[in-house]
């Protein structure tokens, strides 16, 4: 086994939870780290330690040892604005002081609205508020680089789904899909998007922190060929043996959902991303490192199975 430990920080999220066991799987020292210190990786063999992200103090002490932290803290949607800039204050504190690799988990609010496939190039125009956040973070993180304060690398993706996942087609999407219910879909149904796995953007992660040459900059983990929400869910009820409709609900319906409901309010904003192509380019990623993404029916399977396995996932307030 390594002796170079890998820290983990945001270690029970969806994307967390996947690089630690990855790691441990693959015979690495892991030290995970959450708010409670607890654990829910069967099997032992991860140093679990609890720590509050946002204060530095407490990251320089969590990644003392650390070769590479992970950062893949996702703080409650409300909480961002405040959250998020000190989250990555901590996890620069500490990466810095540890020497180790920093590498971060990103999304691709940042771009806003697009016409083309997004790729590493594609130049930020942020419609959102959330997006001007995403965007401010990663140029903090590449100027801490820039600076030699710390070797960090950014890599992300595009909409998640899988284990855990909280996103628009997470629980909402699979959870009805399974139950033979009506899909509620936020968007437009007949235009292109790259759903990815959750497993596939972990493992390249766990690929960026390895490999130097892609420090210092942002890369888009590969996405798998793109489909439409139409054909995304007839795969996911394919799969599932439970016909079920999807009815499309606009940006209309999400502004009378904000009227009544914070979170809504605060989504409302972002469903543009869903009445768009919403293509994430990883190609330059694939070229460089080899890697491809899971293809849709196993990726579909196992997030089902994980559904059926964990039916408290599928209640609201999860």
């Amino acid at each position: 086994m390594s002796q170079d430990i890998h820290v983990v920080i945001g270690a029970s999220g969806a994307t967390g939870s996947v690089i630690v066991r990855e790691l441990h799987e693959a015979g690495r020292r892991v030290r995970a780290v959450n708010r409670s210190g607890r654990t829910s990786v069967p099997g032992g063999g991860v140093e679990f330690v609890g720590a509050d992200a946002t204060d530095p103090a407490q990251m320089r002490e969590v990644c003392t040892g650390a070769a590479v932290v992970y950062n893949c803290v996702n703080p409650p949607f409300l909480q961002w604005r405040d959250a998020f800039p000190a989250v990555v204050d901590g996890v620069l504190a500490g990466a810095a002081e540890a020497g180790a690799t920093l590498v971060h988990a990103d999304n691709t609010w940042m771009y806003g609205t697009v016409a083309a496939p997004m790729t590493e190039a594609t130049p930020y125009r942020p419609v959102s508020n959330l997006g001007v956040l995403r965007a401010w973070l990663a140029d903090r993180i590449l100027a801490a680089h820039q600076r030699g304060e710390v070797q960090a690398v950014i890599g992300r993706a595009g909409e998640l789904f899988g284990p855990r996942v909280e996103s628009t087609i997470g629980r909402n999407v699979f959870g009805a899909a399974q139950r033979g219910r009506t899909v509620h879909w936020l968007g437009a149904v007949d235009v292109p998007l790259t759903p990815l796995y959750i497993d596939d953007f972990a493992r390249g992660l766990i690929t960026l922190g390895e490999r130097e040459e892609a420090l210092g900059q942002v890369w888009h983990v590969p996405h798998p060929e793109p489909v439409t929400a139409r054909q995304f869910v007839g795969m996911i009820t394919a799969v599932a043996g439970q016909p079920v409709r999807i009815i499309a609900h606009g940006s209309r319906t999400a502004r009378a959902l904000g009227v009544v409901s914070a979170i809504a309010r605060a989504g409302a904003e972002m469903i543009y991303q869903f009445e768009q192509p919403f293509v994430v380019d990883g190609s330059r990623f694939a070229r460089a490192f080899g890697e491809k993404p899971t293809g849709y029916d196993d990726a579909i399977r196992s997030t089902l199975d994980w559904y059926r396995a964990n039916p408290g996932a599928l209640r609201l307030g999860r």
